[in-house]
């Protein structure tokens, strides 16, 4: 025997209707608030990048003079000392900046789980629909 729901399809269409706008509702609070998080977190590797690269630049330019000094004194002309360092403190530099940039990617500030969750609602009400 099958129950019957004493309410209008008006009122029922009204209730579902009224169901989803609530869920769309959160499903963006939610996507708001996944953004949030990843810019904070993409804006604290930048403020850790930015501060890595000052301590760098200092230590570098301080060691890059003692190695030029060491080269001449082990019989190293001085031009070409200072070259070798200039060198391998760009390939050092060029290896921080492939890091960095790798870990600013669009896409680990999207909000993944928020689509996730989108994708299950949606196959949560087609299959709600279907039952009936």
């Amino acid at each position: 025997m099958e129950r019957q729901d004493p309410r209008s399809t008006g009122s029922l269409l009204t209730d579902v209707l009224g169901s989803i706008g609530n869920l769309l509702r959160q499903e963006v609070d939610l996507a708001r608030a996944e953004v949030d998080q990843n810019l904070k977190r993409a804006g604290g590797a930048l403020g850790l990048l930015v501060g890595a690269v000052i301590l760098a630049f200092i230590g570098l330019s301080v060691l890059s003079t003692a190695v030029i000094s060491a080269l001449v004194l082990a019989g190293i002309g001085q031009l070409w000392a200072t070259v070798l360092v200039g060198v391998v403190v760009l390939i050092i530099a060029a290896i921080l900046v492939m890091v960095g940039i790798k870990r600013l990617k669009l896409s680990s500030i999207a909000p993944t789980r928020t689509a996730h969750n989108l994708k299950a609602d949606a196959h949560m009400l087609k299959e709600a629909y279907n039952d009936r």
